[in-house]
């Protein structure tokens, strides 16, 4: 029997689409040919860094190449500022500034250029955080596929809000701010035409105000993660790894609404895997999780908020379970490569 690794493991291999799905194949990518290039330990993999020296300021980055760039309750240039803004929320940061690069393929119209600046102007505003610098490239036909945009944040943290992937514990409560799988079956449905956009919007939206909310709890909010490229499935993984913890959901604690779920059964996807691009995930002290709640619902961005699950006082580290609706439980496993392609 002949076995094969789905990563590059020679100068023969390529890479894959799947290696930037962020699921299994991105985090082998990252721990056996890129991480090792660079220097130092980078420690858990965030949504945004400290600032050496900075520590209440934080950095992140992020490229967007969503196809197509238009789609029911957004297109690439909103979702280039609210993936940003929401990847520094998640370490417990305001936004501060933010950089623009675009890369442009020959032959898109101007029209649609507009359109998507206007877009990304009005969301950057929405957001109030300003656009400080950028820069313009233009490739020839085929070099690119009409349009991707790279951004980059900084952020302030809240005071006593810290949170980090790795600090998970025993006994948390695991909290979901809304819905999931809205953003990736629309932008999948649209490309396809599968006509499910008729019936549902993409939820990108900037979290940073929902996480604003959560800044009086302080210590007592120990992670959080706005689940995109593989899901809610890939968040709970990769906490779970980083804080060395089982974790247990419920099935029918998960909101997924029904158009969602038409979708994933008619494609045979798992909702847990579709990116979001406005909710988060939070890992809260338990005796504080109703009060977490109340101050979540009481934000739009957080109208929907539920408990979702627990991190179990024992278990395999490491280990995300779903405690289905007959009882029964099976593992959660992180995604292992692309199943809905340019979603961001």
């Amino acid at each position: 029997m002949t076995l094969h690794c789905p990563t590059p493991r020679d100068e023969g291999e390529v890479v894959l689409l799947g290696h930037g799905a962020g699921g299994r194949l991105t985090s082998e990518l990252l721990d056996r040919l890129i991480l090792p290039a660079l220097e130092g330990d980078p420690g858990p993999m965030e949504d945004a860094a400290l600032l050496p020296g900075y520590r209440e300021l934080v950095i992140s980055t992020d490229s967007f190449v969503v196809s197509p760039l238009f789609f029911p309750g957004g297109d690439i240039g909103s979702l280039a500022v609210h993936g940003t803004v929401n990847d520094l929320a998640m370490r417990g940061a305001w936004p501060v500034a933010l950089s623009v690069a675009l890369i442009i393929e020959e032959g898109l119209p101007l029209t649609e250029l507009r359109a998507v600046m206007a877009s990304l102007g009005k969301a950057a505003q929405d957001a109030g955080v300003p656009v400080v610098t950028g820069d313009t490239k233009v490739v020839g036909r085929g070099a690119a596929d009409r349009l991707f945009i790279n951004t980059t944040g900084i952020g302030q943290r809240h005071g006593s809000l810290h949170p980090s992937a790795a600090l998970a514990r025993p006994g948390d409560a695991v909290v979901l701010s809304g819905p999931i799988g809205l953003h990736g079956t629309t932008v999948l449905s649209t490309r396809e035409r599968l006509g499910f956009e008729g019936d549902i919007a993409s939820d990108t939206r900037p979290l940073h105000r929902l996480v604003r909310a959560l800044a009086p709890f302080g210590a007592d909010v120990h992670v959080l993660r706005d689940p995109t490229r593989g899901g809610l499935a890939a968040s709970l993984n990769e906490i779970a790894r980083d804080s060395s913890v089982a974790v247990e959901i419920e099935e029918s604690a998960v909101p997924v609404p029904e158009p969602v779920a038409s979708a994933c059964d008619l494609l045979g996807l798992d909702p847990l895997v579709v990116a979001n691009e406005g909710c988060l995930v939070a890992f809260v002290a338990a005796d504080a999780t109703e009060a977490v709640l109340r101050a979540m619902r009481s934000v739009g961005e957080g109208a929907g908020a539920v408990r979702i699950g627990e991190v179990l006082p024992d278990g395999p580290a490491g280990r995300v379970t779903l405690r289905t609706l007959v009882g029964a439980r099976r593992i959660v496993d992180m995604p292992l490569g692309e199943q809905l392609p340019r979603i961001c």
